[in-house]
Formats: structure tokens, sequence, C-alpha cells
């Protein structure tokens, strides 16, 4: 539940910029000649609304990880537009990249002691190949590990034990500098099968819930474009494929308790940049994030 209720006209002012965000960033990738795919409630609300679904707030997208590095490398920030991921200097408590909207606040709870960019985002979810067997079982693992070291927490909705094993491990590696090489260890031990080499593929910077799913590497052999408010859209040419095992039947609107935006977050303004609120409404203290 969102510590401040979004009216339905403010949810659609969100997705109003996230569209806009949505289509720069395809010019870019068409530009650039980078695949990506509406995933998640766009791809849902691609098939079952012809845009947003009505209680949406933001814009996720698949990438397959070697688009999404070269995305790192090719991007150039922009007045409006910004890219941000975690480095040994940036903490962002993300495990992909995001694009953000310069001009606009947008601060989530869990960011707000965080120096960092707080406008709306476009998140960037990177897709990999997921090989089978026991390299499987120690791909996860190292997923879980990159999770428990990038965002620094131990993980509280999975149990006592797993909640405990993750003190543990943060407590064996406390500076900041050894997480940041921990991490990117993880990373570099997850990602290093590449799709074109696997039947399957994996999404493991979505949590642990997602990063179980093993995807047939055709529903994402390509994209088909759809309607998207308007315009038209990249989803993965397997969409049922991919949405039916993510989401079950997701044409099936959920209950109306659960139609409601899913961020906890402190300030939306569309209209500002989050900078005129650093000091009142994030990074509030001068001490150590």
């Amino acid at each position: 539940m969102a510590q401040v209720e979004l009216t339905a006209e403010q949810v659609r002012k969100m997705q109003l910029k996230g569209l806009e965000m949505a289509l720069f960033f395809d010019r870019f990738c068409t530009e650039h000649s980078l695949t990506y795919f509406l995933c998640g409630g766009c791809c849902i609300g691609s098939i079952r609304n012809g845009g947003f679904i009505p209680w949406d707030d933001d814009v996720d997208v698949f990438m397959p990880r070697a688009d999404y590095e070269k995305l790192k490398q090719l991007w150039r920030d922009t007045e409006e537009y910004s890219i941000q991921y975690p480095t040994r200097e940036i903490c962002t408590e993300n495990q992909f990249l995001t694009i953000c909207a310069n001009n606009t606040t947008f601060i989530k709870t869990y960011q707000m002691n965080l120096d960092i960019n707080h406008g709306l985002v476009l998140d960037v979810l990177p897709l990999d190949g997921c090989p089978t067997g026991i390299k499987r079982k120690i791909q996860k693992l190292w997923a879980l590990l990159y999770s428990l070291f990038i965002v620094g927490k131990a993980p509280e909705n999975h149990g006592k034990a797993v909640y405990l094993l993750g003190k543990i491990a943060l407590g064996l590696v406390k500076p900041k500098s050894w997480r940041y090489h921990m991490w990117r260890l993880c990373e570099r031990k997850m990602s290093k099968y590449p799709i074109e080499k696997c039947d399957y593929i994996t999404e493991l910077c979505s949590g642990p819930h997602y990063m179980q799913n093993e995807y047939p590497k055709e529903l994402f052999e390509k994209s088909i474009r759809v309607d998207f408010e308007g315009y038209k859209l990249p989803i993965p040419v397997g969409y049922d494929g991919y949405l039916r095992m993510a989401f079950g039947d997701y044409m099936q609107l959920p209950p109306k308790e659960k139609q409601v935006c899913h961020h906890e977050f402190e300030v939306m303004d569309m209209d500002n940049s989050y900078k005129i609120y650093r000091g009142k409404k994030y990074f509030i203290t001068s001490g150590e994030i």
C-alpha cells in the first residue's frame, strides 16, 4: 500500500510521463539496433487494455543481457533522461538499471536515504541464458547472493532461515568495497551463459520468485509490435506463453483490493525535479548512506 494514496488522475499523469519515456527509449533502441520487450504489467496491458493497466504506475521492459550491456555503453544522458545503475560509487539498491526522468519526482520509500536520481523510472530488466541441471542450481545461488550484496539487506519475506543466512553473509562482508566486489563477481557468474547457447531464458534480477521461471527461448525469439496507448511497441512473439508462465490467467482481472499501485513511496511530483526535495524528503541526514 502506498504511503501516499494516489488518485486516478495522478496515476494517469504518471502513465503519460512513462509513455513519453517509453517512446524515447524505443527510438533509442531502434536507432542502435537493441532488442527489448515490454514485460510484466505493460505486456499484460498491451494485450488486455491496449495500453496501461488502469492502476499500473510505471514501465518495465526486458532486454537480453548482451543488449543490456551495450545499452550501458551507448547511452548518453540528456537534459530530460539519465541512466542509473549500481556502481562502485552509486548504491541504488536495485538489481537492474533504470532510465530516469530528470525533471520529475517519485521517491520510493526504500530509497529515501539514498542520494540518487529520484525521478520517475523506466525499469530495464536483463534476460539471461538458463542452463540445466546442477549449473542451473548454481546460477540461482549466484543470483540470490547478487541480490543480497547489491541490496545490502537480508530478505525478510522468505523464511527465518534465509533471513539469518543473509544476515550472516552480510556480517562477514561488511565494507562497501568488499560488497561491491562480491556482487560484481556474482553478476558475472550468474550471467555467463549466452542465450544463443541455451534452450531456455530466465530473469535473474526480478526477485526470488521470478528467477525460478525458465522460459523456452523461442518465446523471445523476436518481437512483435502491438497497440499501446495509440502507438506500436514491442512484446515477445511468444507473449502468451511468457505471461501464462509468469502470471497465470493474465486475462482475468485481479481482486478489487489488488487493483492498486504497488510501490511504497514518499513523494510523487510529475511537474518538478526531485532535486528540490533533497534534504527534505530524501537524503535527509548527511551521515553515511
